[in-house]
């Protein structure tokens, strides 16, 4: 067991720049495109994935010192430390169950294709952390590995069915064709923010507002550029954090950076996915006559839209101020903060792209995630004992990603159960 769980921490190790395009050249190969095709495509994927990942270390790399700024400026206090999503990714690969779990919901995925139960194929097999942080939550409450690998699969069922039932719209929206998007946290935030998006468009004088991209550059001329939209959130989050002009500006150049950037990182990324998706769809079309089939990706692919970003980059200062304010929570936001965009993908596009309707729906999301993390501060601190080194002065920490996940919260919450019922 410890071989194999080193091998496949070996493999994850490389990350979705290596495993995504690793992944796709084997199923463009049975899916019986040419190697040489299938190799440029593959490529060309691995190289969208690292602009990509570029484009979101500026982000992360900017918004997390001028977030941690905010917090020192306005002298918050709380206990509980967000750590972000990449280490509660490494507390649940670490999991004794992540080696078993990874071929397990593999197979699942397959066997749920084959009957007729799901029409995603999900290779991105980078997000399976999502999946295997639930079998890992199920694990450390209860000790017991069936009732784990039932966690996992149970996160695992409802995230293709939602990404089924979403990919028209991800496909209408983002221009995505043949694709869906299982990403955990996307769907998990989704299963609020969706309905809170449909209510807040029900609410007079809200209703009838248009603040979508390009209504937005057709009153403001150039002022609703994209890149200029990120300039001046850049602009109004370095002012919060009480930096000095140039480095407000600096802030400012580098967010307009990635609303223009990360487009056209996406694009790069589409040209090698189109073919290949095509391929996929028509072979599995062929052999599953009168079905649509769709290729399960990461919701990185949907981020790059302006709406997304600038929905995100919004709610970067409500978040930290939701978390002052907010009655229960005693979460500090910081790693995740740059990862709002993945949050409100689903959020964005039910919205049509309305920036005001997101982002009302998205702080109604984040609050319900403050109170879940926070709720899952012990059991993420335990998870996370001796994988992740703590930051300095922190004695309990979480995620918005894990912890503040509704669907790993009620993992949580029926693990509890179990135990308490069982043991």
């Amino acid at each position: 067991m410890q071989t194999l769980l080193a091998g496949v921490q070996y493999v994850l190790d490389l990350g979705p720049t290596v495993i995504l395009p690793l992944a796709i050249f084997l199923i463009a190969v049975a899916f019986r495109v040419k190697l040489a095709e299938a190799f440029a495509a593959a490529i060309t994927i691995g190289i969208g994935f690292v602009g990509i990942n570029l484009v979101i270390s500026v982000l992360t790399g900017n918004i997390g010192p001028a977030a941690q700024a905010m917090v020192k400026r306005f002298d918050l206090h709380l206990t509980i430390i967000d750590t972000g999503w990449p280490s509660a990714a490494a507390a649940s690969f670490a999991s004794p169950v992540a080696a078993i779990l990874l071929p397990i919901l593999l197979g699942v995925n397959v066997l749920l294709l084959m009957v007729k139960a799901t029409k995603t194929l999900d290779i991105d097999i980078w997000n399976y952390w999502h999946f295997i942080s639930a079998g890992a939550t199920g694990y450390l409450i209860t000790g017991n590995w069936w009732f784990s690998i039932g966690c996992a699969i149970l996160f695992q069922v409802i995230t293709l069915y939602i990404a089924d039932k979403t990919a028209p719209m991800v496909q209408r929206f983002y221009g995505l064709q043949g694709i869906s998007l299982p990403t955990g946290s996307t769907v998990a935030f989704a299963i609020i923010g969706i309905p809170a998006g449909w209510l807040i468009a029900k609410i007079p004088g809200l209703k009838k507002v248009t603040a979508d991209p390009e209504t937005i550059q057709k009153r403001f001329g150039i002022f609703g550029e994209p890149m200029i939209m990120g300039l001046l959130l850049g602009i109004v989050i370095g002012f919060l954090a009480g930096y000095d002009i140039g480095n407000v500006f600096k802030l400012g150049i580098s967010m307009g950076a990635v609303m223009l950037l990360m487009p056209r990182m996406v694009k790069i990324l589409m040209e090698g996915l189109i073919p290949i998706s095509t391929a996929a769809r028509d072979y599995l079309r062929d052999r599953f006559k009168g079905r649509d089939i769709y290729l399960g990706l990461d919701a990185a692919l949907a981020i790059g839209h302006p709406a997304n970003i600038a929905t995100g980059l919004i709610l970067v200062p409500i978040t930290l101020l939701l978390a002052v304010f907010l009655p229960g929570n005693r979460v500090l936001p910081f790693g995740d903060l740059a990862t709002i965009p993945f949050y409100v993908a689903f959020i964005v596009a039910s919205r049509k792209g309305n920036i005001i309707h997101s982002v009302l729906a998205g702080a109604v999301v984040i609050m319900a995630a403050l109170l879940m993390a926070t709720n899952f501060g012990t059991v993420h601190t335990e998870m996370m004992q001796g994988i992740y080194e703590f930051p300095a002065g922190a004695t309990e920490v979480s995620s918005l990603d894990m912890g503040g996940n509704l669907l790993n919260w009620l993992i949580l919450k029926l693990s509890e159960g179990y135990h308490s019922i069982f043991q």
